[in-house]
Parts: C-alpha cells; structure tokens; sequence
C-alpha cells in the first residue's frame, strides 16, 4: 500500500518515498472529485451528514498526504523530494482553485445556511458554514464564468512563485560560506560557535572554519566576532541573498514584482481595491487604514525609545570601541559590546547555563503546571535520527503528540514554524487525536559519542521553543470536533500569535528558569545575580526592536493596498519610504531584505505581517492576568488562571470569534498598556 494513502494512524516517515507522491495525490484528487460531483447532484440532501461531512471526510484525507508532502519538502530539501513537491504543486493547487469556485457547490453551502437545519446546528458547525460562504466569495465563486480561468490561473501561478520564493532563499543561503584558517580571525566568537565552524570545515575535508549564512552559524559571527572584515562580508551576502547580486535564477526580484502583480489582479477582480483588502477579509482587522494607524500609533509610541537607543550606542561606539562611524554589520556587535558593558553579562555567558535537556524539562514543566497535562517521550516514525516524539496526556488519557526537530540542517529551510500533522475531530469510533510539527533552526550538539556536548541555547533560542510550543498548544489542546475550527483552523490570522506569544513571557519568570538551568560545564544553576542583570537588559533595545517589526509591517501592508505594480515605482523604493517615516537605523542601498522576505512571499503573511504586533497586545494583555494571579498565589505559574486560558482560549479553537474568546478569559477588550508596560515604554503611553 502506498504509505501516503494509510491514514490509519501517524505518517509512515519509515515508508514514504518522493515516488509516492505523484500515484497517492493523483488518486485522491480524482476519489475528490468524484465525491465532489456526487454531492452537487440534486438529490443529495444540503443537509450537514449528507453533503459537509463526506466533504470533510474526503478534504481531510487530501489535506493530511499532501501535508506530509509539504512538511518533507521544508524539512528535507533535497533534489528528489524537491521534485515531488514541485511535481504536483500546480494540480493540487487548481483543484482547490476549482473547489473554491464550484457554483454548485457554492449553491448546496448557501441552500444549507437558509434552510431548516442551520439553526439546530451547533455554533461551531455555523460557523464553519459562515467561514465557507466567505472563503467561496474569496476564492472567485461569484466571478462571471468568463472570469474563472483566468482567476485559476492566477492561484496556480500564486502557488508555484510562493515555493519557489522559498527554494531561492535556501539555496542562496546555501550558496555562500566564508573559510577563516587563521584562528586569530575567529576571535571573540564563543567557543561552541567556533566548534561548530571547525567541524563543518572538516566535513568538508578543509582546514580551519567554515561559516555559513544559517542562524546558527551566521548570528555569532554578526554578534560577537571581532573580525570586522567577516562581519562585512557574511552581512553583505546575507542581505543580498536571492538577489541581483547572485545568480540570475536566483534572483527573488522578478518573483516579488509577479507576485504582487498578480495579487493585484486577484483583488480587483474579487472587487477589493487591494490585496490588503482580501488579506483583511479573514483577520480580525476590518480596513488597512486602521492597521496602518495602529502601525503608526505603536511607532510613534516607540520612536523616542529607539532615538534614545542608537545615540547610546553612537556614544559607546565612539567612546570605548574608537568607531566614529557605525555600519550594519557592526551593530550587533557593537550592541553586544554595549550590553556587556552596562549589564556586565553577556548572551554566550547565559547561553552556558540552557543546555537542551534542562530546557526541554522546563518547558514541559510549565505545560503540565498551566494546563494540568502530562508530557512523555512517545515513538514514531521520523525524518531524521535527530527528530524526537512526545504525547500529552490529561486525566490519564491520550490528547495529542507532537514531534520536535529542534537543529538547523543545509536541507531544512529557515526559521522556526509549527505545522500540523493531523487535526482533532470526532470520528466513526471517537475523537481523533491532533499531531503537530514543531520546527527550529538551533545549534546541534557538537563532538562525538562520549565526547558529545549538549546543545547549548541561548536565550533567544529559550523564548523561541516557548513561542513554537504556545502555536503547538493550541493545536493540541482543543476540543473542538469539528476540523474547519479545531485548534488553529478558523481563528483569524492576527489572533493566531496569540498563545504564542503569550508562552514567551513565562521565559522571563524566576521560578520558571531557575528550574530549567545547569551550566553545560559545572551543573550550576543560573545564579540569581544573573537573573536580575538579565531582567534589568531585557529592554536593551527594545525601542529598535519594535520600529524593526514595525518597518516590516507597514512595508507589507502598503505593499499590497497602495503600491502599484508596474508603475514606476519598485518595491525597493517603497521599503526606502517606509524606513524614512519610521526607521532610525537604515541599512545600506544595496541590502536586499525584501528579497528572503519569505513570510510574505514564500508563506501566509501577506498583508498580514502586522500580526505579530497587534496579537502582542492581546497576548501581553493576556498574560498580565497571570501577572494580577502571582500577587497572591506567588507564582505566575497559576493553575486556576491556565484552566481559564485553556478553556476560553485555547481549548475552543476558531469555533468562535476570536475578540470574544478573549473577551471571555479577560473579562473586556484587550488593552495596550500591558505590552507598552513589558516593552519598557509604558511612560511615553
């Protein structure tokens, strides 16, 4: 049997070949169509078991391959899996093109939202049908006949210039490394840094060290290296990946102007003025006025903050490091400098005390503390030796598993994502128990059986597994049964960073990183010392930080609702307007940056990079409750606080509107004062 059509339990990643692909979703896209064609017959009943259910039933075992498909291509890039991916990106895509604009289709939802049955249904099932009347208006159902091609067109030619966006910044990054053969141009880097480049040189049968342009490798060389010349030259190929400056068939350039003409095109033919405006349609944002406002109303609350942190660091930099003049690829470097200056700590020094064992049991430690769950090694079949598997269980009984591929590989694209495997839903014999995919970019171990030293994170690292782990709990912990708004299905996109980022905050708490720690050489704890310079540094920068996020945020939104393709003005030129209204800090001409923007051009973020900004103000207000709880329990560990976060927030998953869950578990609307108050620019509010 073909490994990718057994959905009897978890993926056959033992038995799953690139030869698989073509024959599994050929024939379930044909078993689809055909089920399609059954149910738009007349006499099939637009009731929710005769005409949704089948419906669902045949999407989710689409769905879930193709699934399995996608998550290989990201986190096994090699040519063969590449080209099975690639292979039937363009059929799956113009099914779902089809789907979407399917009148008779259309017709059965619209028959079954005003007929008899809708108001006996549950509100989750409502809501569902809700969402499929919005996304058949989306998908082009309502175009006039003549349109459709055209409309289909432009989804498929979306799909294939999204993954090859994608596939240009991977082998970009792969493309460039730098070799240092004299020691003395690795100094400053932390020792594991170092040990990492000398043992990818030797993998490579070469001498001294080698450094790439993947995090692991690229951010230790920006941060700590005094060899200025490296910095230059490992930020000058970073910035220019996938650009002019490489290779042609690499260059994103072309991609990002077809890309933004065609979701042009998409938009004005759906009756939107913009992009933007379709991107919104599903988000809990109503126009891109109001996200552009609240764009500019949290940069003008951050502005003074960011003035304040560069002329400390012009003033640093000149006084104690002898630079009148500060480049890009000097600031983070300068900027760790200053830091340890002012905090007498540095990140390499904290990053000794985060060995990955301690981490893991801390993580889980504040999991099963918040939602009274269990966590336990679990087995299953995996991708790659270094991929671990886990469940969670409550009251004893299995809820979720999950696998974790925590390291950094040259055939494993960039970042740090969650993905789901499979999704709760009740079926014939029960409830389906959701899986999920959780992915980083960390440092792996280094050295060799009994020479084999644990990876080490740094804190950065830390507040990213929590970040992915928050995406995976919501996943895991719903109890949702029906797919379409189970777990992350259905909640707005701008909600959806929401127990995210909320997790992220517990890797700030005392009694939360004194129990996750232990020095990679002596076992000690983090000392308490060390804790308070941390707390007192982390809002070292946070008034650049937020202008960072802010720059990227307004760039895509008014990339896709005031900037005209092909007029005359480029993108580039865009990005330069977009840093002189908020930036303080400009790169050089020539970097790149939109060109590896691969959140809103390789995956959903179109439009929709604000997000990240606006669920801050939701998670930080979210949290605060804990913070309200600690005053009298002592701890923001709460339990009856995390039973009301799991039940209002998490466990319901898109069954309703997201403002309302909050609303639920807060007892208002979300406030920014919580977040201004974290960020450390609660006076300028």
């Amino acid at each position: 049997m073909n490994p990718l059509l057994d959905f009897s339990g978890l993926p056959r990643f033992d038995a799953v070949q690139p030869e698989h692909v073509t024959p599994a979703i050929r024939q379930l896209l044909d078993e689809n169509r055909a089920l399609t064609e059954r149910l738009i017959a007349p006499e099939t009943a637009a009731t929710w078991d005769a005409f949704v259910q089948p419906m669902l039933d045949a999407g989710e075992r689409l769905s879930r391959a193709w699934g399995i498909v996608g998550h290989l291509h990201s986190v096994n890039d090699v040519p063969p899996w590449r080209e099975a991916y690639n292979a039937m990106l363009p059929e799956v895509s113009a099914f779902y093109a089809d789907l979407g604009q399917n009148l008779a289709l259309f017709a059965k939802y619209k028959a079954l939202a005003t007929g008899a049955e809708f108001p006996a249904l549950s509100p989750a099932r409502r809501r569902i049908i809700e969402n499929e009347l919005r996304d058949f208006r989306l998908s082009g159902a309502e175009l006039p006949e003549e349109q459709k091609p055209r409309f289909k067109e432009i989804q498929e030619e979306l799909s294939a210039l999204g993954a090859k966006f994608s596939e240009n910044v991977l082998d970009a990054t792969n493309a460039h490394a730098e070799w240092i053969e004299d020691e003395a141009g690795t100094k400053g880097l932390p020792e594991d840094a170092k040990a990492a480049a000398r043992a990818a040189a030797e993998k490579d049968g070469k001498p001294g060290w080698k450094f790439t342009l993947h995090a692991p490798s690229y951010i230790p060389v920006l941060q700590f290296c005094d060899n200025r010349d490296l910095r230059a030259r490992m930020y000058r190929a970073y910035a220019t990946r996938a650009s002019e400056f490489g290779p042609a068939e690499l260059d994103n350039g072309p991609l990002i102007d077809r890309l933004l003409a065609l979701r042009n095109e998409e938009a004005k033919m759906l009756g939107y003025a913009s992009f933007a405006e379709v991107s919104l349609a599903t988000k809990m944002a109503d126009t891109p006025g109001q996200v552009a406002s609240f764009q500019r109303d949290m940069a003008a609350k951050a502005r003074p903050f960011a003035e304040r942190d560069i002329a400390e660091l012009r003033r640093f930099a000149a006084a104690e490091l002898g630079m009148d003049t500060l480049e890009s690829w000097d600031l983070s470097w300068a900027s760790e400098k200053l830091k340890q200056a002012r905090y007498s700590f540095s990140d390499d020094e904290v990053k000794q005390y985060f060995p990955e064992p301690k981490v893991l049991a801390g993580l889980f430690r504040v999991i099963e503390a918040l939602f009274a769950v269990k966590l336990a090694p679990d087995a299953a079949p995996v991708w790659h030796p270094a991929v671990r598997f886990f469940r969670i269980e409550r009251g004893g009984k299995l809820i979720g598993q999950f696998y974790l591929d925590l390291y950094a590989r040259e055939t494993k694209r960039g970042g740090a994502w969650m993905d789901e495997a499979i999704t709760r839903r009740r079926i014939q014999h029960g409830v389906q128990t959701p899986v999920a995919y959780l992915n980083c970019n960390f440092p792996a171990p280094v050295g060799e059986g009994t020479q084999m030293r644990p990876a080490t994170f740094s804190h950065d690292d830390v507040i990213t597994l929590f970040h992915e782990c928050g995406h995976g709990l919501h996943h895991l912990l719903t109890q949702v049964d029906e797919l379409p708004v189970s777990g992350i299905h259905g909640v707005e996109w701008d909600a959806v960073e929401l127990p995210s980022q909320f997790m992220e905050n517990f890797c700030w708490e005392w009694d939360v990183l004194s129990g996750m720690t232990a020095h990679a050489e002596t076992g000690a704890p983090l000392p308490r010392a060390l804790y308070d310079k941390m707390i007192a540094a982390k809002n070292f920068q946070s008034g650049l930080q937020t202008l960072r996020q802010i720059e990227f945020g307004l760039f895509d939104l008014l990339l896709h609702s005031e900037f005209v393709p092909g007029a005359g003005k480029g993108f580039m030129d865009l990005l330069a307007d977009v840093r002189r209204e908020v930036a303080v800090l400009v790169p050089p001409e020539w970097n790149r940056f939109p060109h590896s923007f691969s959140h809103i051009f390789g995956g959903g973020y179109a439009a929709g990079y604000y997000s990240y900004k606006w669920a801050e103000v939701l998670s930080a207000d979210a949290y605060a409750a804990f913070e309200e709880a600690a005053r009298s329990s002592g701890s923001t560990l709460d339990a009856a606080t995390g039973e009301r976060f799991w039940r209002e927030i998490l466990s319901v998953g898109g069954s309703r509107p997201a403002l309302e869950s909050f609303k639920a578990f807060r007892g208002r609307e979300p406030q920014p004062d919580a977040l201004l108050r974290h960020n450390g620019m609660a006076v300028a509010a």
